[in-house]
């Protein structure tokens, strides 16, 4: 017995312990974790069953799901040509990967350095009372957003207008002039989440070691400098993972801000149109519950192939920070 340890010592192995044994230890943490286990299973996991109906014409013939899902004719790869093929496919796609893109770029920018003046700030109860106000706008449902921004573009009695028209301008129907809209969805998604992101970043900083700017203070660095060469690069790690976890939605849209925001305004449709907003009217207009399933899954697929796919480059160059 004492030849085998020293054997499994010089191989640099420990020998496993029995099953029982290690599934004594670790029950408080399975028991820990068995709710949440329980919530995804029933919650993501089981509806899963469903990724049929798109590949499917399905029908309601009675109340029962599973009798209609059974009884309809497979049509296979249909729904999704049908809408690869419709007039809108190019805009919505294109319009949804580009707002995307853009909120992925300005949210990880604007809440890193917002985090960072938050950070710096050496009056505590002031940079408390800027987060809290940075937080609040993350908590309200688009419905009220939406009439907060009617507030500001409506044509008869909007303060744009009112502004506009002091002086000396004419005042311009936003809700028909489609010019401005790409900006101000950009502007309302980033001061919208910017609180909840920001967050993220606050958290990361405090966990880095002052020494460093202690001796980039006797180095005589400056305070730009400090947060060059310091606490950048230092955030680079949350960065890249929530660079990575934002590709994941990159083929989804915030329902709320292209339907809600806009007040559905037709004349709008080229520029706050997306996937969702397409699925839902497709739904409610067609009932086309195959083709809205259709599209449901491309977005899932796609944004598994993304988060996938960036998650292998970026542990092909830096394996420390990778997602996993």
């Amino acid at each position: 017995m004492e030849i085998k340890k020293t054997d499994l010592r010089k191989n640099g192995k420990k020998p496993k312990k029995p099953f029982s044994q290690r599934f004594k230890k670790n029950l408080p943490l399975m028991l820990f974790c068995l709710p949440g286990f329980i919530w995804f299973a029933v919650m993501s996991y089981l509806p899963m069953f469903g990724v049929i109906i798109p590949f499917k014409d399905y029908k309601v013939f009675s109340k029962n799901f599973f009798y209609n899902l059974f009884q309809s004719d497979w049509v296979g790869l249909k729904n999704f040509k049908f809408f690869f093929q419709s007039n809108d496919a190019w805009v919505i796609i294109r319009n949804t990967i580009l707002y995307n893109a853009t909120f992925i770029v300005v949210n990880i920018v604007l809440a890193m350095f917002t985090a960072i003046a938050l950070h710096e700030l050496l009056n505590r109860k002031a940079a408390k009372f800027y987060q809290t106000s940075l937080f609040l706008p993350y908590f309200l449902s688009w419905v009220v957003i939406s009439y907060a921004v009617f507030a500001f573009l409506s044509p008869d009695k909007g303060l744009l207008n009112a502004l506009i028209t002091r002086f000396g301008g004419h005042s311009i129907n936003w809700y028909t002039n489609k010019s401005w809209w790409p900006i101000f969805l950009v502007v309302i998604n980033a001061w919208k989440g910017l609180g909840y992101n920001t967050v993220v970043y606050l958290s990361a900083l405090s966990g880095i070691d002052k020494t460093y700017y202690e001796a980039a203070v006797m180095d005589g660095a400056s305070k730009w400098e400090q947060i060059k060469y310091i606490t950048i690069p230092m955030l680079r790690p949350v960065v890249t993972v929530l660079f990575i976890m934002s590709l994941a939605n990159i083929f989804r849209a915030d329902f709320g801000l292209f339907y809600q925001v806009p007040r559905d305004s037709g004349p709008l449709y080229s520029v706050t149109n997306v996937i969702d907003t397409y699925v839902f009217r497709a739904l409610m207009k067609n009932g086309d519950i195959s083709l809205s399933s259709a599209v449901s899954l491309l977005q899932s697929a796609v944004g598994a192939v993304l988060i996938i796919g960036a998650n292998k480059i970026v542990k092909r160059y830096d394996p420390e920070r990778s997602l996993f």
